[in-house]
């Protein structure tokens, strides 16, 4: 197992109290897999990606659990082998390209340090190496871009470069946060394909966020739903995209447009929205939402069950097929 997550719990520290915004979540990644968390803005699912990488802005700080990369724990290392796996094992896409690139450096220069502090580079290996790594990202006329800044590049070549950044050390795991947010159609497709390309290529597994269940049936392998910090089900995509046990993820699917849907009718959207965390209901934090809910769910959380071959679920309405 290439990642193991267990019991991860971060909480942010604000003078309104105490706002846990990753509670009890444990998942593991294999070599080579394509993992997706989905859920709601707001859900926890970037503060899971950032603390595996130990990056969880202040006042926010991991308060539990294990991060097992390669089989060692990653939060009880030392800081110099942290800065190590970070960026050079693990690669991350981070949400929004353009607030990712310095705007005071040349594109190929950040690659470059990147390079040179995990590869060994000099830096003459490193120029070059950078300019084939931005045109392996598909990026015309590399030579001429790597010497041009962020705010001179287009939305669909700064996410290009920012995943030349992220990859150019050829990681073990990728994490990718909303890698195709905020892109037209053409250019998500040719974003996706090119994280296929790089991931078949390198032997990288995945982490996949994202709140498009397009993307995830189109390239995760497993998925992970996740609301208020929790998760609610797992298992593999096919199997939950056909038969998905937890109603938030039927919800989830169930807004989703289809070409077979009936001329003029309506999506059907979720009631309510994410609760507070720092005023989260009682019980199942989905509870007040959900059609199926009764008393039970309003008093404590549902435990996690194994529904199947690979599959979980929380929830004290879902019956194993």
């Amino acid at each position: 197992m290439l990642l193991r997550v267990e019991d991860l719990a971060a909480t942010f520290f604000l003078d309104d109290g105490e706002l846990r915004a990753v509670d009890g979540v444990t998942f593991e990644i294999g070599e080579g897999e394509t993992v997706a968390l989905v859920g709601e803005s707001g859900c926890g699912k970037t503060i899971v990606a950032l603390s595996i990488l130990d990056l969880v802005p202040s006042p926010g700080r991991i308060v539990g659990g294990r991060i097992l990369f390669r089989g060692t724990d990653l939060r009880r290392v030392t800081p110099e082998t942290l800065r190590r796996v970070r960026g050079g094992e693990i690669g991350m896409v981070f949400q929004e390209p353009g607030a990712a690139l310095n705007p005071v450096f040349p594109i190929g220069r950040q690659i470059c340090e990147v390079l040179e502090l995990h590869r060994g580079m000099t830096r003459h290996e490193a120029d070059g190496e950078a300019i084939r790594v931005l045109g392996g990202v598909g990026i015309p006329d590399p030579e001429k871009r790597a010497k041009a800044y962020s705010f001179e590049l287009s939305g669909g070549m700064r996410q290009r470069a920012v995943i030349a950044i992220a990859t150019c050390t050829r990681p073990r795991l990728l994490i990718a946060d909303e890698p195709t947010t905020a892109l037209d159609v053409t250019v998500q497709a040719d974003i996706l394909d090119l994280l296929r390309d790089l991931q078949e290529d390198y032997r990288m597994a995945t982490l996949l966020i994202t709140h498009d269940l397009g993307v995830v049936a189109e390239t995760a392998d497993r998925t992970l739903v996740m609301y208020t910090g929790k998760l609610f089900e797992t298992g593999p995509t096919d199997r939950i995209f056909d038969d998905p046990y937890h109603p938030y993820t039927n919800g989830l699917l169930r807004a989703v447009p289809s070409l077979g849907s009936g001329r003029g009718e309506p999506l059907r959207g979720i009631p309510g929205s994410v609760p507070d965390l720092l005023r989260l209901p009682a019980g199942c934090t989905f509870h007040p939402r959900c059609e199926l809910a009764d008393a039970e769910c309003a008093v404590r959380f549902p435990p996690t069950r194994t529904m199947g071959p690979a599959r979980e679920c929380a929830c004290y309405k879902a019956t194993a097929t």
